[in-house]
């Protein structure tokens, strides 16, 4: 797979939040259209290696608390970058912490997601962000 062909890029280190994030999101892309990195540092990498800005991920779904490099870190640079600025980036996060919430939005989150506990809870709630995202949202043409 090339990465001109991501769909979504998940960024999360906790080994069954991305299982479930995965399963969650079978039947709205292909796995093969998937990337799963579990820090801030393999996603700057993996997004370096994107050429053209309209082959960019069609959404991010980032955890916060990463090693390497935090997700408000990583989301600042995202959204500080012309190339990355109009990508949607979606916090998933277990934290409930408000100045994780307000510094998400300041930074430029497009949605603060808080994972639930439980099982389905969870794959419900990506399963329906994914939705939105992937299917009903539309973005700005890349120039």
């Amino acid at each position: 797979m090339g990465v001109a062909e991501i769909a979504v890029l998940i960024v999360e280190d906790n080994p069954n939040d991305a299982e479930l994030t995965l399963r969650a999101l079978r039947g709205l892309v292909g796995r093969e259209q998937v990337v799963l990195v579990e820090d801030g540092v393999k996603a700057l990498e993996i997004l370096a290696g994107i050429e053209a800005p309209g082959r960019l991920p069609r959404i991010v779904l980032l955890d916060l608390k990463l090693p390497k490099l935090d997700g408000l870190e990583l989301l600042r640079r995202l959204k500080g970058d012309p190339r990355t600025q109009p990508m949607p980036v979606v916090v998933l996060t277990s934290s409930h912490e408000e100045h994780d919430l307000r510094e998400s939005y300041r930074l430029g989150a497009n949605s603060y997601l808080v994972k639930p506990v439980g099982f389905q809870e969870y794959v419900a709630l990506v399963a329906q962000a994914g939705r939105y995202w992937l299917e009903l949202n539309r973005l700005p043409p890349v120039r």
